[in-house]
């Protein structure tokens, strides 16, 4: 077999099997079922790969994953070349996310942070941010979590430090999310 195809299929049975990893994507899917009956938001940030995985599980909350539902309130701050342009020139890259969680986070939303190190440092500065709001944070990261699997108030670590391998993770991770999520009265 193809050592990338080897390598992917591995860290995802390791994942699928880690009763822990399994009981954290149900809770991440309670946690956003919930946000979303009380009304709130579910955010999304992340770069490079990670920034087209969060625009990709955001389109799957506005439009629909399996199931025929209403749309659900989800945004992917990673979309909008001329607020990242602008933040970034005004401010700097570091606060691109950060200054979009201020501007619309509120209360009681979630905030997904998809950094494959877990150091990017505009995710870290969203999710100091987002703590501040009140905006409840969920990491996705690598096996050593970084400084995000401290700061935020849940992190999702992938068994690996292949950056490719976690982000494929992660994908598969959050397909799972959207499918409880579909099921559940918020769905």
């Amino acid at each position: 077999m193809n050592p990338i195809l080897q390598g992917a299929l591995t860290v995802l049975e390791e994942t699928a099997r880690n009763r822990k990893c399994q009981d954290q994507i149900a809770q991440f899917a309670g946690i956003c079922s919930q946000a979303l009956k009380a009304g709130k938001k579910i955010l999304f940030c992340g770069n490079g790969g990670s920034a087209a995985e969060a625009q990709h599980i955001a389109a799957e909350f506005v439009g629909r994953f399996k199931k025929e539902r209403k749309g659900l309130a989800a945004i992917s701050f990673t979309t909008d070349t001329s607020i990242l342009t602008s933040i970034a020139n005004d401010y700097s890259y570091d606060r691109v996310f950060a200054r979009q969680v201020e501007a619309l986070g509120e209360a009681g939303d979630v905030l997904f942070l998809l950094s494959t190190s877990g150091n990017s440092k505009n995710c870290l500065e969203a999710c100091r941010e987002a703590r501040r709001a009140g905006v409840t944070t969920i990491g996705f990261t690598g096996a050593k979590g970084g400084a995000l699997k401290e700061l935020a108030d849940h992190c999702f670590c992938v068994p690996s430090d292949v950056t490719s391998h976690i982000q494929e993770v992660h994908l598969v991770a959050l397909h799972a999310l959207c499918e409880m999520i579909d099921e559940s009265p918020a769905g």
